[in-house]
Formats: structure tokens, C-alpha cells, sequence
């Protein structure tokens, strides 16, 4: 007998628990980033079919997932910020990217599309900043000459909870403007200067989904998920990009993963006259010492399942696979993850 429990929202769990013969399947448990959690869910029932282990993943932020694998209460932690190499030896933790995607504002405009709104990343740091506080400011009718803009207020929504969504936005923003490295900076969790706030990439979503005027970022997949209607933006290299798979692709290209200790690598404003301003890998937090050895074991698995067979449906949700060569690099990395004998854990065989 199979049964399977899903769903979505703020601070939302994925649990698939598998019974097969009256025998219960190995259950790995993970917590954190929301980044990646619509291609989390769809690897993790396509894997329950296909294996019948279990996962039960808590979508809470990238901050909560980084405590909870730091207090060794989750299989695995899973964070768009990536740990520093020093705060990664520290925890007794490796990381790996896990698949990259894009991250986009969203506005709330009727009778607007997608891509019918062009910003800068200038003029989003001077919307999240409250400088720029009506949709008719001079600056956005300057990159929107043909655009129908309102004399209203923008309602600016941004996250509540410590997210490493916030952390690549506000990484992008501190590249491009000044000001904004000055007087907020680039952190999972920032003093805001204005709006609202709202948890997870969910929240977020739906906060703009219900708000007339309203702006905010979220992932490209909460983004199509939710029919919201994203912005083009322009790039470093001065030109006007859409979010899509090219794009990502673009600005991930330029990652030089090999020589990343910790594999700690940002993909925001990258060069490249195709590349999406703020594009994101998101990253597992794994411990190098096991206490569940069953449990790491199957995780590994997972995700080694994940990279063989997971990238078509990644694609599907305009996720970026990671290339082989990179996979190669990161599984090399698992051999340091070690049972209670001093033992790698073996991708083969699982432990009793």
C-alpha cells in the first residue's frame, strides 16, 4: 500500500511516506531553502515510485534549514546562500549546488504581461530602498517609453523569514548600486527599508498575487506556478534579457566550479549579453559524520538519483541540471561523509 500526503504553502513539509509490504522504507528528512522546492516535490515523488524511500522536506528558508542541519535534527540541509569554507569546517559539514535557477521580480499590473515591464537593477534598488515610490517615477517611464504606467503607489514585498532568495537579491542589488551596499548590504536577512513582509518564496507569491501595485522577487518557477507576471531586466552587459532556461544558462556558464573551495560560487550579475541578472544556484548541507548512516546513505542516493535522472523534470520547471562535469566533482566530495567505522558511506549498499 502507497500512500502519499502533499502540499504547498508558507513553511510547507513534503512528506511521502512509502509502506511496501507492510515494511517501511528508509525516510530521509531535509528542511530549508524554498528556492528549490517545486523540483524537491517532483523529484521526491517520482523517486517514491521508482525506489519507495521516503523524503519529508520542511520548505521553511534557507536560515531555518542551515540550523536545523547544524543541530543534526534533518538527514540534510538545503540553502540558496552557500556556507563559507571556514563556516562549513566549523559545522562539520560538506555542501554541493544542487541544480541552479533564476530569481525574478513580480508585479502586480492589470492588463500587464509578462516581460511588458523592463527594470534595472538600479531602479529596483531605488524602489527597495523607498526612493522610487509610484510606477509613473521618471526612471521606470524611461526604460517603459510605450508602457501605460499608473500614478500609484508600489506596494514593495520582500521576505520575512532568513532566505537565501533574499541573500542572492540583495547580493545583486550591492553589486549594482552603492547606495544599497551601503545602507542594507547583501544578507539572508536585511533591514528593509520599506514594505511588507512575507514568508518564504510562497508568501511572497501570494502576497503579490493579491496586491494591486504591488512588486517582489521569488523564483521563476513560484513565478509560473502562480501566472505572475515577471519583469525583463537589464544585464551587466546593458542589455534587455527575459527569465528563461537560455538565460540562466548564460549567466551559470561562467561558473568556475573547480576552483570554488566548498563549491561557495555566486551567479548574480554575471557577464554575458544573454545572461539573467540574478540567477542562483541552491545548495545541500550534508554532515561529514553520520548518525543515521541508513538514513545519509539513501540521501546520497536521492540525489545521486537526482543528477542521473532528475534533469529533464528540472528543465521542465526551468531549473538549470548541473553539468556532469561539476556532478563528477561533487560526488568525488561525498567521499569524505563517513559512518561511526571511519567508513565512506557507499553509494552501492546500504547499511543495516
Amino acid at each position: 500500500m502507497i500512500s502519499t500526503i502533499f502540499r504547498r504553502g508558507a513553511g510547507a513539509a513534503l512528506a511521502l511516506a512509502v509502506m511496501c509490504g507492510g515494511a517501511a522504507a528508509i525516510d530521509i528528512s531535509g528542511a530549508g531553502a524554498t528556492f528549490p522546492y517545486p523540483i524537491y516535490a517532483k523529484w521526491a515523488e517520482a523517486y517514491k515510485k521508482e525506489t519507495g524511500s521516503g523524503l519529508n522536506y520542511q520548505s521553511i528558508g534557507s536560515g531555518g534549514g542551515i540550523k536545523q542541519i547544524k543541530a543534526r535534527t534533518v538527514t540534510f540541509g538545503a540553502s540558496d546562500q552557500p556556507l563559507k569554507p571556514e563556516e562549513l569546517e566549523a559545522a562539520g559539514l560538506i555542501q554541493w549546488p544542487q541544480v541552479i535557477g533564476g530569481i525574478v521580480p513580480v508585479v502586480n499590473h492589470a492588463g500587464m504581461a509578462g516581460g511588458d515591464l523592463t527594470l534595472s537593477g538600479e531602479t529596483l534598488a531605488k524602489i527597495y530602498l523607498g526612493e522610487i515610490t509610484k510606477w509613473d517615477d521618471p526612471a521606470i517611464k524611461k526604460l517603459n517609453p510605450k508602457a501605460k504606467l499608473p500614478s500609484t503607489p508600489i506596494v514593495v514585498v520582500h521576505r520575512s523569514d532568513g532566505s537565501g532568495t533574499t541573500f542572492n537579491y540583495t547580493n545583486y542589488l550591492s553589486k549594482v548600486s552603492p547606495d544599497w551596499a551601503s545602507k542594507v548590504g547583501a544578507n539572508a536577512s536585511v533591514e528593509w527599508p520599506v514594505g511588507i513582509g512575507a514568508k518564504g518564496n510562497e508568501g511572497v507569491a501570494n502576497n503579490v498575487a493579491n496586491t494591486k501595485g504591488s512588486i517582489g522577487y521569488v523564483e521563476y518557477a513560484y513565478a509560473k506556478q502562480n501566472k505572475l507576471t515577471h519583469t525583463k531586466m537589464i544585464n551587466k552587459d546593458g542589455k534587455t534579457v527575459a527569465p528563461n532556461m537560455e538565460s540562466f544558462q548564460a549567466a551559470a556558464a561562467g561558473a568556475d566550479w573547480a576552483h570554488a573551495e566548498g563549491f561557495y560560487e555566486i551567479l548574480t550579475n554575471e557577464p554575458g549579453a544573454k545572461s539573467w541578472p540574478i540567477t542562483a544556484a541552491t545548495f545541500i548541507l550534508l554532515p561529514k559524520e553520520s548518525k543515521d548512516e541508513a538514513a545519509t546513505a539513501e540521501a546520497l542516493k536521492f540525489f545521486s538519483w537526482a543528477f542521473a535522472s532528475g534533469g529533464k523534470m528540472a528543465e521542465e520547471l526551468d531549473y538549470i541540471p548541473m553539468p556532469k562535469p561539476v556532478v563528477e566533482l561533487i560526488k568525488k566530495t561525498w567521499t569524505s561523509v563517513k559512518g561511526a567505522d571511519g567508513k565512506p558511506l557507499s553509494l552501492a549498499t546500504r547499511p543495516n
